[in-house]
């Protein structure tokens, strides 16, 4: 378990994390500048929160949560999750709307 959460953590996050504000960014119809921007500005922030969420919930679902029960647990984990991310993806980055404006 722990290697699988290790894996999920350190290979898997990242890369979610650069398609989340890929897609965000190709919905919003912005260019690949302000893309290269928004990741420098916060894919930290969405690594480590996701680390601070996921190691900890992993650990007690498999250690605490009855096996019929760790699906619910898990999805209830990722609605306070996805409401993170959403604000996370939503957020400004400085010097964005000051390109626009020239």
């Amino acid at each position: 378990v722990a290697s699988k959460v290790l894996i999920d953590q350190t290979l898997w996050n990242p890369i979610f994390g650069l398609m989340f504000f890929g897609y965000l960014n190709v919905c919003e119809g912005k260019s690949f500048q302000e893309y290269q921007n928004k990741i420098k500005a916060d894919l930290k922030t969405a690594v480590m929160g996701s680390w601070a969420v996921w190691v900890p919930a992993h650990t007690i679902n498999f250690a605490f949560v009855p096996p019929s029960q760790r699906l619910l647990y898990i999805n209830s984990i990722q609605i306070g999750y996805n409401v993170f991310l959403s604000f996370l993806g939503n957020k400004k980055v400085e010097g964005d709307d000051e390109k626009k404006e020239l």
